[in-house]
């Protein structure tokens, strides 16, 4: 039996605290940013006869972050989803950490394989 910190029961606790930190943290931001957004337009008729896009701040990451994001209920919103969708990719990154860590190199090399993925599924889109 091994004495180390880094064992499989540890790495699964963690990445489950990981899960549902990640989890929680979105459901939290998605329902501030829709009780904001029901406050603010929760009166409004909406007009469907002209298509409005959305604002350029909630087309792309970066400007999710920006403070104009942060005032709004959509940008709030949009950012709680983004988070969620991060939290599986955040698991396989810990995942690839931790079998490197115990020295589980094939886990660990598959791992980086699935981390490689996702992120070029991600950037060239």
């Amino acid at each position: 039996m091994k004495n180390r910190i880094w064992n499989d029961r540890r790495i699964e606790e963690l990445i489950g605290y990981l899960l549902i930190t990640g989890v929680l943290l979105s459901a939290f931001i998605v329902l501030t940013g829709g009780v904001i957004y029901l406050v603010r337009h929760g009166s409004e008729t909406p007009d469907y006869h002209t298509f409005r896009g959305e604002p350029e701040y909630l087309r792309n990451v970066r400007g999710l972050f920006s403070m104009e994001s942060l005032h709004h209920g959509r940008g709030l919103i949009q950012l709680g989803l983004v988070l969620l969708v991060f939290t599986p990719i955040a698991r396989v990154a810990f995942a690839m950490v931790g079998f490197s860590m115990e020295r589980d190199w094939m886990y660990a090399s598959i791992s980086v394989v699935v981390l490689a993925v996702l992120v070029l599924s991600f950037t060239s889109a």
